[in-house]
């Protein structure tokens, strides 16, 4: 068994790395965290630029679904007016859902529906 004396050199430990106050090592050198400046979403998260319109309407859409399907999961587990808050909110969920249907369906009409019958020509 090996015995530490007072004398020895501290190593540092898992700890030390979490202090927010400490600089982060890194393969490029020290960098240190700015306490005062917060990211936005905007700046976290980002759509690729160039993604066609339909595209983004489809995820939009799954969304919008997966979003109202766990509000009401949820919302049934709540009673009294929390109830009715989620209630509201997954309502306008479902409402946007259906505008971006709508916007989606403007924009590629469905080929299943039926084809306009040509104008008879005499």
């Amino acid at each position: 068994m090996k015995k530490f004396s007072k004398h020895q050199p501290q190593t540092q430990t898992d700890a030390d790395h979490l202090d927010p106050a400490k600089p982060c090592e890194t393969a490029k050198g020290a960098v240190t965290r700015s306490p005062m400046r917060t990211a936005t979403t905007q700046q976290i998260f980002t759509v690729a630029p160039g993604v066609d319109t339909l595209t983004l309407l489809n995820q939009a859409c799954e969304n919008l679904a997966s979003m109202n399907v766990l509000i009401a999961n949820f919302a049934g587990k709540l009673e009294g007016s929390n109830r009715k808050v989620l209630l509201s909110i997954q309502q306008l969920a479902a409402v946007t859902e259906l505008l971006v249907n709508q916007a989606r369906e403007n924009l590629d009409p469905r080929s299943d529906a039926p084809d306009a019958q040509p104008p008879t020509r005499h």
